[in-house]
């Protein structure tokens, strides 16, 4: 169908499960982070698959094609499989920079990064078999968790993206093989310290993809906008992505007035195009998101476009990013339906489209 629609990973966790005034009151955690569960260990599992279903519903309810599961068991979207690996001291974490340029702690890599099992495998298990739509699952990507971790192993740290490379090939493998449709790997930092993506983030990307042949997306973004107040007016990051192997490319349009001709850089790419503003509580109109899609159609077919929020959904009111997620599905049915009346109206004219 044209225009499809999906959430980018995240929706937000209901308070029973997550103390989410101190998931907010901090940077996205990159150790473990379990004081903020509200639930016991021996039930956690439990309400984590509760909270799944919760939001796998929600999303079907709004309307929306393809679905994701929320990342409902997850701190934050990188933390959980970062800190799952080998050559990690979750003993003694380590400091690094965040993107906002404040310390944060960090994984400590005291070893040769490995990946000692599938992480996220259940997950897509589950969600598979609670929806029988398109379903999507999003794992950090190598380039990134090299950024988020404080390195006393590698001789440099191209070196150690590598390896992280290699772990998350591993992974996407296995989600693949669990049953999901789409993985997306999550590299925002790709954005955020973009002279070192060239000098090895590229490269890492290439080898987390080695070899896959399963519908694959990245994410690149300007942080999550309840965090990261500043957004800049374009990409420092993106035209590098064209010769990737990567089939789809997430990018934010909404609140930072992207000029989408930035779009014809990569050509051959699926966009997952960002229409929801979520720097704001207001949730937009049906009319609003159909007109930040039409920004696009100059630039990128419809073919090629998922329509989706600019980021992750985690840190909005629930009942927000449930409105904004419904008006985003009724925008692209807005636009969706005037393409088709083009298209039927071309047809009768004998008149080629496009």
């Amino acid at each position: 169908m044209l225009l499809p629609t999906s959430l980018v990973g995240s929706y937000p966790q209901p308070d029973w499960l997550i103390d989410r005034a101190k998931l907010a009151g901090r940077f996205p955690p990159r150790v473990r982070a379990t004081e903020l569960w509200r639930v016991a260990p021996d039930w956690l599992e439990q309400a984590m698959d509760d909270a799944t279903l919760l939001a796998i519903r929600d999303q079907e309810r709004a309307g929306l094609d393809i679905i994701t599961d929320g990342e409902m068991r997850r701190e934050s979207y990188s933390n959980r499989f970062a800190t799952a690996l080998e050559g990690v001291d979750l003993d003694n974490p380590g400091m690094a920079l965040d993107r906002s340029g404040e310390p944060n702690p960090v994984p400590r890599v005291t070893g040769r990064i490995r990946r000692r099992h599938a992480v996220e495998v259940r997950d897509v298990q589950f969600l598979r078999a609670h929806t029988d739509r398109t379903i999507k699952i999003t794992v950090p990507g190598p380039f990134t968790m090299a950024q988020q971790a404080q390195n006393d192993f590698y001789g440099d740290e191209a070196e150690m993206a590598h390896d992280y490379a290699v772990a998350v090939n591993a992974e996407i493998r296995d989600l693949f093989a669990a049953g999901a449709d789409i993985v997306q790997i999550d590299e925002p930092y790709m954005q955020a310290r973009p002279e070192k993506a060239r000098a090895y983030g590229v490269d890492a990307l290439a080898t987390a993809l080695d070899g896959i042949e399963g519908r694959t997306a990245l994410h690149i973004c300007f942080g999550y906008a309840a965090l990261i107040h500043e957004r800049p007016e374009g990409y420092s990051f993106l035209p590098e992505l064209a010769d990737s192997a990567v089939k789809e490319v997430s990018i934010e349009t909404a609140q930072s007035h992207l000029d989408c001709s930035v779009l014809e850089t990569l050509p051959g790419k699926t966009i997952i195009l960002g229409v929801l503003d979520l720097s704001t509580h207001e949730i937009e109109t049906p009319e609003t998101v159909a007109g930040r899609i039409r920004r696009a159609l100059p630039h990128v077919a419809p073919e090629r476009i998922i329509v989706a929020p600019d980021c992750g959904l985690k840190y909005l009111p629930r009942e927000v990013a449930y409105g904004k997620m419904a008006a985003m599905a009724k925008g692209a049915a807005i636009v969706r339906a005037e393409l088709e009346a083009k298209a039927a109206m071309a047809a009768a004219a004998g008149v080629p489209v496009g």
